[in-house]
C-alpha cells in the first residue's frame, strides 16, 4: 500500500471530529429507548423478551431533523420494518440455508429502500442486524409473531419518545434547517475568492436543498396555511436569492457587495422574531422533487450505482453467511452483519478500507470490554443501566471517531445477544465474534473489488453529459421566464441533482485505483466548470423568480433574443455528445450572455482534457 494512502487511513482513524449539534439529547433518547424495554421485561420476569423488544428501540436512531408529521410516518414504517425483519429471522432459524437467504434478502431490500428514500444513518445495516441477530438469540419460548410484537412495542415506545418534542416546539426541525442554511450562506459569502470557495458552494447547495425538503417535501397538504411555515419559507427563499446573487458575482470574478452580507445577517437575525417576516405562499416555493415510487424505480435502474450497491450487499451477505456455515462459525450472522455494514452506504474503496480497519480494531478492543461485562453477567437494573450506558456512549462518539464507537458497539451487541443469560466458554464466544467480523470485512472488500463502481473514465463523462442535458431541458423554461411552475421546479431540481452526481462521481474516482485517480484528476477542470454552469443556470432562475410576472418574462426575452435559446440548446447538446464520445469539441456559435462564459468555460476545459475514447481498466 502506498505510504500516502496509509497515512491518510491512519489520520482518518485517529481523527476526533466535532460533535453534531444537540448530540447529548439524541444520545439520551437512544439510551432510554433501548433501556426501557429491558426494564419492562425484567419487571415482567422475562428479561430475554425485554432484550428482544429493545431491538425496536433502534427506531430512535432514525428521523432526527425531519419535520414532525413526516417523522411520525417514517418512524412508524421503520418500527414495522424492524418487527418484520425480526419475525423473518426467527422464522428462518435454525436451518442455515434459509437463514442465509432471508438475511441476504432483508439486507438487499433494506439497502434498496433505505438508500432510495434517504432514511439516513445508520441506514440499512440495523435491519439486517435485527434479522440476523434474531436467528440466534436465546429466546426459544417466543414465536416469530410474538417476537415481532415485542419488537413492535419497543418501536412504538421509541416513536412516542421521538415525537414528544412536537409538544414543545412543533416547528423546531424547520427552524433548525433554515438556521443551518443561513449559517452556510454566510460561510460561502466569506469564502468567495478563497481556496475553499468550491466546497463552501457545494455545502450551501446541500444545506439549502435540505431546508427546502424540510419546509416543503416533508409537509402535508394541510400545512399550506401555517403562518410560521410560510415565514420560514420566506427566510429560506431570501437566503437562496442571496446565494444566487453571490454565485452570479463570483462567476464574473467579482466580490459580492457588502449589502449582500448585511442582508444575509439580517435574515439570520430574523429567525429570532419571525412575526415581522412576510408569509410566502405555498405556490412560491420549490416543488417537484421525485416521488418515493420514482426514487425506488431509479435505484434499480440497470447499471446504476444504486443497483450495484444492492447487488454487492446481497452477494456479500450470501457469501459471508455461506462461509460462516462452511467453517461452522459459532455466530455466522456476525459475518453477514459486518459485510452489510461495509457495503450498504456505497462508500468508495478508501473509505471502505478505512471503515474495515476501524471495525476490526474497534471490535478486537471491544471484545475485552464485552468479556468483562459477560463475566460480570449483570442482571435486572444493572443490565438495564449497562445497556443504556453503552448506547449513550455509542451515540456520543460514533460521529466523532468510528473506531472508538465500535469498542462500545461490540460490547453492547454481545450483551444484548447473550439474552441476559450466563455465557459458557466466554473466551471462545469472544474469539468467534472477532473471527466473524474479520471474515465479514474481508468478504465485503473482496466483493467490492469484484463489483466496483463504474470507472471514473466513463462515470464522470456520463455525469457531465447528464448535467448538460438537464440544463438543456431547463433552457426553454428559462427563456420563457416561467420558472415557478411545477414543471419548471422539477427541471431545476434535476439540474441540481445532476450537479451533485457529477461531484460524487469525481470523488469516487479519486478514491479508486491509480488509473482511475489519474482520470479523475484530468477530469476535474471539466467537473468544476460544469458545476459552475449548473449553479449559474439555477442562479438565473432565482433571479427571474425574484422579478416575477411580466418583468420576468421581459427579462428572459431580452436574455435570449435573436434565437439565443436555440443556439444555447444546440451548444449544450453538442458538448454532451462530445464529452460522452471523448472526441474534440467544435467551436461554438455566439451564445446568450447569461450563460456564455460558463458554457465556453466547459468547452475550454473539455478541449484541454485528453479524454480517452475507451474506459481505462479498473485496477
Amino acid at each position: 500500500m502506498a505510504a500516502p494512502i496509509l497515512a491518510s487511513l491512519l489520520r482518518g482513524m485517529s481523527e476526533i471530529r466535532p460533535a453534531p449539534p444537540d448530540r447529548v439529547r439524541f444520545a439520551l433518547r437512544a439510551a432510554g429507548c433501548m433501556g426501557a424495554p429491558i426494564l419492562v421485561g425484567w419487571i415482567a420476569g422475562d428479561t430475554s423478551a425485554g432484550l428482544m423488544a429493545s431491538i425496536g428501540g433502534f427506531t430512535a436512531l432514525y428521523g432526527d431533523g425531519r419535520a414532525y408529521l413526516h417523522r411520525a410516518a417514517q418512524l412508524a414504517s421503520i418500527a414495522v420494518a424492524f418487527a418484520l425483519a425480526t419475525c423473518l429471522g426467527l422464522w428462518a432459524a435454525p436451518d442455515i440455508a434459509p437463514v442465509v437467504a432471508v438475511v441476504a434478502l432483508v439486507a438487499m431490500a433494506a439497502t434498496w429502500i433505505g438508500n432510495a428514500l434517504r432514511i439516513g444513518p445508520p441506514g440499512a445495516y440495523m435491519f439486517a442486524l435485527a434479522c440476523a441477530a434474531a436467528t440466534s438469540m436465546p429466546a426459544g419460548h417466543l414465536t416469530p409473531l410474538t417476537a415481532g410484537l415485542l419488537v413492535g412495542s419497543g418501536g412504538l415506545f421509541a416513536w412516542v419518545v421521538h415525537m414528544s418534542g412536537a409538544l414543545f416546539d412543533f416547528r423546531g426541525p424547520e427552524r433548525k434547517a433554515v438556521a443551518a442554511a443561513g449559517k452556510a450562506v454566510a460561510a460561502y459569502l466569506a469564502g468567495i475568492g478563497t481556496p475553499g470557495e468550491s466546497s463552501a458552494r457545494q455545502q450551501v447547495a446541500f444545506v439549502l436543498q435540505n431546508a427546502w425538503s424540510v419546509l416543503v417535501d416533508q409537509q402535508p397538504v394541510q400545512a399550506r396555511g401555517s403562518a410560521t411555515l410560510g415565514r420560514l419559507r420566506t427566510v429560506n427563499r431570501e437566503l437562496h436569492l442571496c446565494f444566487a446573487e453571490a454565485m452570479g458575482a463570483a462567476s464574473r470574478g467579482q466580490v459580492p457587495d457588502t449589502d449582500l452580507m448585511v442582508r444575509t445577517s439580517a435574515l439570520r437575525d430574523a429567525m429570532a422574531g419571525l412575526d415581522a417576516v412576510e408569509v410566502t405562499a405555498h405556490d412560491a416555493v420549490p416543488l417537484g422533487h421525485p416521488r418515493a415510487s420514482s426514487r425506488l424505480r431509479e435505484a434499480l435502474a440497470p447499471g446504476s450505482d444504486a443497483q450495484r450497491i444492492v447487488l454487492r450487499v446481497g452477494i456479500a451477505a450470501v457469501f459471508a453467511g455461506t462461509l460462516g456455515a462452511w467453517f461452522a462459525f459459532e455466530r455466522a450472522y456476525w459475518a453477514v452483519a459486518a459485510a452489510v455494514l461495509m457495503l450498504h452506504q456505497g462508500f468508495d474503496w478508501l473509505r471502505m478500507l478505512q471503515r474495515s480497519l476501524e471495525r476490526l480494531l474497534g471490535t478486537w478492543i471491544g471484545l475485552l470490554l464485552a468479556g468483562v461485562l459477560l463475566w460480570l453477567n449483570p442482571q435486572g437494573l444493572w443490565l438495564v443501566l449497562a445497556v443504556m450506558a453503552l448506547q449513550f456512549t455509542i451515540e456520543m462518539v460514533v460521529m466523532r471517531n468510528y473506531a472508538l464507537a465500535v469498542v462500545f458497539i461490540t460490547a453492547a451487541a454481545l450483551t444484548i445477544a447473550s439474552g441476559g443469560r450466563p455465557v459458557e466458554a466466554i473466551d471462545s464466544y469472544l474469539l468467534a465474534r472477532g473471527v466473524d467480523t474479520l471474515a465479514g470485512c474481508a468478504v465485503a472488500l473482496a466483493v467490492f473489488r469484484v463489483l466496483p463502481p463504474q470507472a471514473a473514465s466513463t462515470a464522470i463523462p456520463a455525469r457531465v453529459a447528464a448535467v448538460l442535458r438537464a440544463i438543456e431541458a431547463l433552457i426553454p423554461i428559462l427563456a420563457s421566464g416561467a420558472v415557478t411552475t411545477p414543471a419548471a421546479r422539477r427541471a431545476r431540481d434535476q439540474v441540481l441533482q445532476a450537479s451533485f452526481a457529477v461531484v460524487r462521481a469525481h470523488e469516487q474516482g479519486l478514491a479508486s485505483s491509480r488509473l482511475q485517480r489519474r482520470a479523475a484528476d484530468e477530469a476535474w477542470p471539466t467537473v468544476a466548470a460544469t458545476e459552475r454552469l449548473a449553479y449559474r443556470a439555477l442562479s438565473a432562475c432565482w433571479a427571474l423568480e425574484r422579478l416575477g410576472g411580466a418583468a420576468a418574462a421581459e427579462s428572459a426575452a431580452a436574455m435570449f433574443d435573436g434565437g439565443g435559446e436555440a443556439r444555447l440548446r444546440a451548444a449544450l447538446a453538442t458538448l454532451a455528445v462530445a464529452v460522452t464520445a471523448g472526441h474534440a469539441t467544435p467551436a461554438l456559435p455566439p451564445l446568450p450572455h447569461v450563460l456564455e462564459a460558463e458554457v465556453q468555460g466547459v468547452r475550454a476545459c473539455m478541449a484541454r482534457q485528453a479524454t480517452p475514447s475507451a474506459p481505462a481498466a479498473a485496477l
